[in-house]
């Protein structure tokens, strides 16, 4: 075995740090003050090739591995888990289903762009009625001649409602299978279409300088061609983008668990408290040698169902995994290092606040935690 990164790997993670620290670490107590979505940031996200990292050149992709892009999301991460997130969900529920299961003139289409970074799509699935309940969607698409026609709603969809959003993908029911259970299909929806209307959201919790939207389709047409793969397909679409969508949000676990972490060594080594550092104290050092094991354990564990992806192999056990561990080592580390920072850890010019705020999405989205352990139980014989 081989635990080394590569040299490219260990220069994106190098390059992707420092324009972290430099570009994103002093705009990101505002943009989060602000509740504001950065088109400037995540246009220079794109200049230096944060979208379509695992893309081929041909759509103006990076052709990477997908160890290179976690890499990527883990160190903005690190950082401001809305730019994360933008990154995260661009690549893994935009890019992603338009680059596994569209066609050759869909990529063409949509990908260079998106890829650039100077557009962004979105990925609807969830609904105020279906979550961790897929089949309790309600969105239909019907068809009509050469047309479909879309009615329902989504919500809690990242990048569909800002200035740079392209279009979405939107999941509906089109019939009824032998079974009785309903047949999805999946489409594209460009922004501006009739009747289709995207609303940011608001008031958020974490991920404030995230683009977030509800999605409304009233009587939406839209022709043959943006079916995207074949009729029927779209539920299994939605797994295998959810698969992917699951290291993406590992990562953000990983990279804010280190972020948390950072903030947490630096504050605890600069802190005096009778006459010495506070982390000089056991009950400190304990807390973080705690955190930095956990922090280890989770790279390692991500890393290998990344690899496993990359080779090909079965992975959707060890996403569910790393996504599950991920997300609520990010809990713990982030509830240390608010603790480590005492009062100051609630003051929101102490950004390690934003970390503890940040992390709860993790434990919700693409998948709950009770969703992974269900879906984990299954895999190992339960």
């Amino acid at each position: 075995m081989n635990f080394d990164l590569t040299t490219e790997q260990s220069m994106i993670r190098r390059e992707v740090r420092k324009f972290a620290e430099n570009e994103i670490a002093p705009a990101a107590p505002e943009l989060d003050e602000k509740e504001e979505f950065s088109a400037e940031l995540t246009k220079k996200m794109g200049d230096i090739g944060l979208f379509g990292m695992f893309v081929s050149e041909k759509y103006d992709g990076q052709a990477l591995d997908y160890i290179s892009y976690i890499i990527a999301v883990e160190e903005v991460a690190r950082i401001d888990g809305s730019q994360a997130a933008t990154i995260a969900a661009g690549n893994s529920l935009g890019i992603g289903p338009i680059y596994y299961f569209g066609t050759e003139e869909q990529k063409k289409k949509y990908l260079p762009p998106l890829c650039r970074g100077e557009k962004l799509w979105g990925f609807g699935l969830t609904e105020p009625t279906a979550g961790s309940d897929a089949g309790g969607s309600k969105t239909t698409a019907v068809k009509k001649g050469n047309e479909w026609v879309i009615n329902g709603s989504k919500i809690f969809i990242t990048n569909a409602a800002c200035e740079l959003t392209l279009g979405v993908t939107v999941q509906a029911i089109t019939g009824r299978r032998a079974n009785g259970k309903p047949e999805y299909t999946c489409f594209l929806v460009e922004k501006g279409t009739p009747g289709f209307k995207a609303v940011p959201m608001h008031k958020k919790m974490m991920w404030r300088a995230s683009n977030t939207a509800e999605l409304y389709f009233d009587d939406v047409r839209v022709p043959e061609g943006n079916i995207l793969g074949k009729v029927g397909d779209g539920f299994h679409q939605m797994l295998q983008t959810l698969d992917g969508g699951r290291l993406s949000i590992g990562a953000m676990g990983l990279g804010g668990a280190q972020g948390a972490f950072d903030l947490a060594l630096k504050y605890a080594k600069s802190r005096e408290q009778f006459g010495q550092p506070i982390s000089k104290f056991q009950a400190i050092g304990f807390k973080l040698a705690d955190c930095a094991v956990e922090i280890e354990c989770a790279r390692n564990l991500l890393y290998k169902a990344c690899w496993l992806r990359s080779e090909k192999r079965p992975f959707e056990k060890e996403a569910a995994m790393a996504k599950l561990y991920c997300s609520e080592l990010m809990g713990r580390v982030a509830n240390h290092a608010v603790q480590i920072h005492g009062g100051y850890g609630l003051m929101k010019e102490y950004n390690v606040e934003r970390f503890y705020r940040d992390q709860k999405l993790l434990d919700i989205g693409e998948g709950t935690s009770e969703v992974q352990r269900i879906v984990i139980s299954r895999y190992i014989g339960c």
